[in-house]
């Protein structure tokens, strides 16, 4: 348990710094590919991360033969326990019968049978009662054993997961090859498939190379599994404008902006909007007749 304390600021600061990193690709639509040439961050930070991973896997490795040996030694300090209570009890009730028989030889031999009988009757009966009880506990703990092993190892797997969705990150943000990037972005789907991230981010890639129908059906997937991420609204948007359906792209854009209003800055520079700038609610959304009018005046 010790252990388990000690790593939990550390996860912290995975989870803090993965946040981190998540959020700045989040707020920003990927536009050239000159963007994906910048390094996330500093490569010592990268190290850092993770040997702090690395640190943390060796941490679950110790806590588990830990916990194994704690489980071994609490089962032989039960069966102990067990073994000389059953014991105690066994002299205890024999020394009953030899003071009963001692009393019986004073006053005669006529129900030494009977009480012989009983008596390892009552024993019998009184050990299986103790037996039971200690099996169930021993079960119990055995189950309840089990399930924190079953937890360990999903955290385990969920780390382990975490490390290479973040380095298939990493990759995709260097690679200058669309379908290299595809083909990355397939990859952390492999691992978690209701990934909305790298289904937008998929969907814009395949939107450079002309891919507009398979970059749309990914969108609406991300959309299914997430209606409130707004770069995906703004890609469904992209999609709708290559393929001229201007009404479409328009109500996207105008979700989108509502989602996260920082997205207003990439309207006029967005290259999939170049059939829009002429059409009057998209000038509007995007704040072209104010600054004409600032302009002039």
């Amino acid at each position: 348990m010790s252990r388990l304390l000690n790593f939990i600021p550390t996860f912290l600061l995975f989870t803090l710094v993965s946040g981190f990193v998540h959020a700045q690709e989040s707020s920003a639509a990927p536009t050239e590919d000159s963007e994906f040439n910048k390094p996330l961050y500093n490569p010592f930070i990268e190290r850092y991360v993770l040997d702090e991973l690395k640190s943390l896997r060796q941490d679950l490795q110790a806590t588990k033969a830990e916990v194994s040996e704690k489980v071994a030694h609490a089962r032989l300090d039960a069966s102990d326990r067990a073994i000389r209570y059953t014991a105690d009890t066994t002299n205890n009730i024999f020394y009953i019968i030899t003071a009963a028989a001692s009393l019986l030889v004073l006053l005669g031999w006529k129900s030494i049978t009977d009480i012989k009988n009983s008596v390892e009757s009552t024993t019998t009966k009184r050990v299986e009662e103790l037996t039971t009880e200690y099996e169930e506990r021993l079960n119990k703990l055995e189950s309840t054993l089990k399930e924190r092993s079953n937890q360990i190892v999903t955290a385990q797997k969920v780390l382990a997961d975490s490390n290479v969705v973040h380095s298939l990150w990493m990759r995709a943000g260097l690679e200058k090859s669309d379908q290299e990037k595809i083909k990355i972005y397939d990859q952390i789907l492999e691992i978690n498939s209701d990934d909305v991230e790298a289904l937008t981010y998929k969907a814009d890639t395949l939107l450079d190379i002309d891919e507009d129908s398979w970059a749309m059906s990914l969108v609406n997937q991300a959309l299914e599994l997430d209606s409130n991420y707004a770069l995906a609204y703004w890609q469904r948007a992209c999609a709708n404008a290559k393929l001229g359906q201007h009404e479409d792209a328009l109500t996207d854009i105008e979700t989108a902006l509502s989602l996260s209003a920082s997205l207003k800055d990439e309207l006029v520079g967005e290259r999939f909007f170049e059939s829009l700038q002429d059409n009057e609610a998209f000038q509007v959304l995007a704040g072209i007749n104010e600054q004409k009018s600032e302009a002039e005046s």
